[in-house]
């Protein structure tokens, strides 16, 4: 390989990075909702997997039940966490290209 060979690789890489940045903010601002029981339990998370809120309906409230709210609030939380995962993959794939990179790599 090169220096012309190095050097035009390493910009490729420097336009990756800025790509993959600005993806990194695109993801803090998507925002995708997981749920369960019918939509009686709403979760929301953004695409870097951060939840921003649980909303639930007072009909799924039994105070004879918590054992089912508590499972009802955890589907819809794993959903949510699911759905984000599948969105970041899926635009982290299109500044890569669908490249698959390695772990421990600045992204």
């Amino acid at each position: 390989m090169n220096l012309a060979d190095m050097n035009r690789m390493m910009k490729q890489f420097q336009k990756m990075q800025e790509e993959m940045a600005k993806a990194q903010e695109r993801l803090a601002e998507i925002e995708v909702e997981g749920s369960a029981g019918g939509g009686a339990v709403k979760a929301y998370c953004t695409g870097k997997q951060e939840m921003r809120r649980i909303e639930i309906d007072p009909a799924a409230v039994d105070p004879n039940d918590v054992d089912m709210l508590q499972d009802l609030v955890l589907a819809a939380v794993n959903d949510a966490l699911r759905k984000s995962q599948e969105r970041a993959a899926q635009e982290l794939a299109r500044v890569t290209g669908g490249l698959q990179l390695p772990p421990g790599l600045p992204f």
